[in-house]
């Protein structure tokens, strides 16, 4: 059989999940094997994905069947786990069609380990044509209707006034008065995405602002600055029942603070430095092989990195939602999972996992100098996990 280890042993661990991924195009079963050497990957012999595999300078092992006893004489003692994965996931991102200043982490490690996606935005998702795929992601986006809150520091850039232009045309084509309008209903659809059995996975203000958008749905929490104010009393009529992951959030009203609620902690994690780790918890892989697939990875402490939304507060988390990562001894809670009807979500906070401070402008990380960053390992995870047909937290 051959193995592709996913330990400290391998040269290139990002370029090795996307080796899985041409396995399962190609109809070979894959078997993940959670906790075994990093959550390394088992399959038949197979030379097309072993050339493959040394092409794209991944670390891959014949093995005997002598050798494979051994293993999963191993993972059937251990706190370990055997998942097969059979199908290759269809791929989207949300993104939109005009040039933006900041670059995408997840767009960047689909490309690095040769995995495809297709790009959707807001008419995509509103006609209905995300349900084609298995995996959605949500990255720098403001699904408040707020554009970032950018307004002063970005507002008379060219590219700021453009994202503007565009979203009103697009509101505008979809019979919406406003931009926010627009960008609740498409975190309404999203949502609908994920119950219908779909997988979401969000980074940085995604994370936030889907919740808040899902929370507010219907009423207006956009300042003066689109032409009225925003609806009377409306904190206290936020529907926290409606959201993915956050309740009891208080939202920031007021257009130039660079903030969208209180669920974000960049200001702490800020104050710490980047000297600063969060730790990956640990689960039992047979009873809880979720949150354990989520979490693969050759060491348990990833370097902090920031974001609009860097981390998200503990104690503002929903009943049920699963906390994977969190910076010890402190409030900040920096990557969790949960389920909404038929699907899955999880969020990761922060822009970037090897640029502690991505600004605005800023070229993107070439990824070939961290080809094993754990904090992108992370992300990948997330990718193949539609593959893997499990069903739910047993616990």
């Amino acid at each position: 059989m051959l193995l592709v280890p996913m330990d400290k042993t391998q040269d290139d661990h990002l370029k090795a999940y996307g080796v899985v991924y041409f396995a399962l195009t190609k109809g070979v079963k894959v078997e993940w094997l959670l906790n075994y050497r990093g959550g390394s990957f088992l399959m038949d012999y197979n030379r097309v994905v072993e050339s493959e595999a040394k092409l794209r300078g991944v670390s891959c092992e014949v093995i005997s069947k002598g050798e494979v006893s051994r293993i999963y004489s191993t993972i059937e003692t251990e706190n370990m786990e055997r998942l097969i994965l059979t199908v290759a996931p269809k791929v989207a991102v949300y993104v939109p069609w005009y040039l933006s200043p900041w670059d995408d982490a997840v767009r960047l490690a689909l490309e690095y380990a040769e995995i495809p996606y297709d790009r959707v935005w807001d008419e995509e998702v509103l006609l209905g044509k995300i349900k084609e795929y298995d995996w959605l992601h949500l990255h720098h986006e403001d699904f408040t209707g707020q554009y970032g809150k950018f307004y002063s520091s970005f507002g008379t850039t060219s590219w700021f006034k453009e994202q503007v232009k565009v979203n009103k045309e697009m509101a505008k084509k979809f019979g919406f008065k406003k931009v926010w309008q627009l960008k609740h209903n498409v975190a309404m659809k999203i949502k609908e995405f994920v119950k219908d059995g779909g997988f979401l996975f969000a980074m940085c203000s995604a994370t936030e602002t889907i919740d808040i958008a899902l929370a507010a749905y219907g009423l207006d929490i956009v300042p003066l600055l689109d032409g009225d104010s925003y609806s009377k009393g409306v904190e206290a009529r936020l529907n926290f029942g409606n959201t993915f992951a956050f309740t009891g959030f208080k939202i920031e009203l007021n257009p130039l603070v660079y903030s969208h609620s209180n669920i974000d902690v960049t200001e702490e994690a800020r104050r710490r430095g980047k000297t600063s780790y969060f730790k990956l918890n640990q689960f039992s892989a047979k009873y809880d092989p979720i949150p354990t697939l989520l979490l693969q990875n050759h060491t348990n402490r990833v370097r902090e990195f920031l974001g609009q939304t860097t981390g998200f507060r503990r104690d503002l988390l929903k009943e049920g939602v699963v906390i994977l990562a969190h910076v010890v001894g402190t409030e900040e809670v920096k990557y969790i999972y949960g389920e909404v009807g038929e699907g899955f979500f999880s969020f990761y906070g922060g822009h970037d996992p090897e640029d502690y401070t991505h600004m605005v402008g800023e070229l993107p990380t070439q990824l070939k100098f961290y080809p094993n960053s754990p904090g992108y390992r992370l992300i990948l995870n997330n990718v193949l996990f539609p593959a893997a047909k499990i069903k739910k937290l047993k616990t």
